[in-house]
């Protein structure tokens, strides 16, 4: 897709994806990015398939997992996305992929609800669905609360909310680790004094780490895993023509920090 042929995005999600990329190439977003992709590459390497797809505004390339044969970016038009589409109009099949992992698409939303109803549809019956989100209840979620900066525009959705969202959605939640519990400090000298606190809250997995990871499971009726579907061809993870969204105001989620 060109950025003529999407040239009618909503603005104002184009903006939040904008602010919030600028904001983790700080010195303070990317000491969570730092810490979240050592969660990730940790959980990640468990996962195989053929299709991994990732959604958020980091500027950097997300971690892979290596099992699985292809990795696709997808979001808003922004260097190192290969698919672009707007957050509630993913071009992907019905269960295209066998892992999706929302890194902060939660938290820099429109809709949280449309994004994550996406996210639950493309992936495969028995695959996962990985969602990193700022903790609330968090020195960084304190700090949410008195930025002025993109942060402040952050959801900050408490896990808990997320696990019921995903479980109304047909997913069952397989496991929940916490990360990233310095406090959101800029200067390298009092991060680099801290490493020690994040090795032993990170190993006691306290639940006052700054970032949550949730895995869950697509599951049937009665949360009894799908037998594994049959492995579709290589090529069946391609854009489908580009889908508008509704942007009726009256349609998107409350935005409680804004």
């Amino acid at each position: 897709m060109t950025d003529q042929a999407f040239a009618q995005a909503d603005p104002e999600w184009v903006e939040l994806i904008s602010l919030a990329r600028e904001w983790f190439q700080g010195p303070v977003g990317q000491l969570m990015l730092r810490e979240e992709e050592k969660l990730l590459e940790t959980e990640l390497a468990r996962f195989f398939g053929g299709y991994l797809v990732h959604y958020g505004p980091g500027a950097e390339a997300p971690p892979h997992a290596k099992q699985v044969h292809r990795n696709v970016r997808l979001g808003a038009p922004l260097p190192g996305v290969e698919i672009v589409c707007e957050e509630q109009a993913w071009p992907l099949a019905e269960h295209a992929a066998d892992v999706v992992v929302l890194q902060h698409g939660l938290d820099f939303s429109l809709s949280p609800h449309g994004l994550l109803r996406q996210a639950a549809s493309a992936v495969r019956p028995g695959g996962h669905l990985l969602i990193v989100g700022i903790n609330p209840w968090s020195s960084w979620g304190m700090r949410h609360l008195f930025s002025k900066g993109a942060l402040r525009k952050a959801r900050c959705i408490p896990p808990s909310r997320v696990g019921d969202w995903l479980n109304l959605l047909g997913f069952a939640l397989e496991k929940r680790r916490f990360g990233c519990y310095r406090p959101p400090l800029a200067s390298p000298a009092w991060q680099q004094r801290l490493t020690g606190w994040e090795r032993v809250a990170g190993g006691w997995q306290m639940s006052g780490g700054g970032v949550y990871l949730l895995i869950a499971r697509k599951m049937v009726v009665g949360l009894r895993p799908l037998q594994p579907a049959r492995r579709e061809p290589m090529g069946k993870l391609l854009p489908l023509p580009l889908a508008k969204v509704n942007r009726d105001p009256a349609n998107r989620d409350h935005h409680p920090g804004r």
